[in-house]
């Protein structure tokens, strides 16, 4: 199924996302590596089996080997720090935060890509796994990296978008069956 399968898929009610899932993707002012890592990490955080399928394919190869890894490392990794870092904030005991993580995150400090992509793939599925802890720190590395508000907004607009068409599809899907 291609980009434009899936949003066929998308059921009339919802029309506004199909047409939002052609414009995030089709009419972004991303460079392609950062659109499609974009995409890839945040299909993968949705946990939509039918997303993730119909939409791994374009971006492999739209991405070289290394930004095709890294994409899902971002998605691995903050899967993790997003349940991590949220919770310990939620928590009203503020000593946790003086507690040492003790997690294993070697690969956001070398993703095998630009710092700037990995950082822009960690925003976006902080987005989708809603860690506002995870998403200050990623925005505000992007800015002093020169990152203008534009593309930060670009990112979780793409990871709002994708999420939208998954959880609809999702839906979809459980109330066929």
């Amino acid at each position: 199924m291609s980009l434009d399968e899936l949003k066929s898929a998308v059921p009339d009610y919802a029309k506004d996302l199909r047409l939002n899932l052609g414009s995030v993707i089709g009419n972004s002012a991303l460079p392609a590596q950062q659109l499609w890592g974009t995409v890839l990490a945040v299909a993968i955080a949705s946990r939509s089996t039918t997303v993730l399928r119909e939409l791994e394919p374009e971006a492999k190869a739209q991405l070289s080997p290394e930004a095709y890894t890294a994409a899902k490392s971002a998605a691995a990794v903050m899967a993790m720090n997003n349940v991590f870092y949220r919770t310990r904030h939620l928590l009203s005991d503020p000593e946790y935060g003086t507690l040492r993580a003790g997690l294993r995150m070697n690969v956001i400090g070398n993703p095998g890509v630009e710092k700037v992509d990995f950082e822009l793939w960690s925003l976006a599925v902080s987005a989708v796994n809603g860690c506002g802890q995870c998403l200050d720190s990623h925005e505000q590395v992007l800015r002093k990296a020169g990152v203008d508000r534009e593309t930060i907004q670009e990112a979780f607009k793409i990871a709002s978008v994708v999420q939208a068409v998954a959880v609809t599809l999702d839906a979809e899907q459980a109330l066929a069956d």
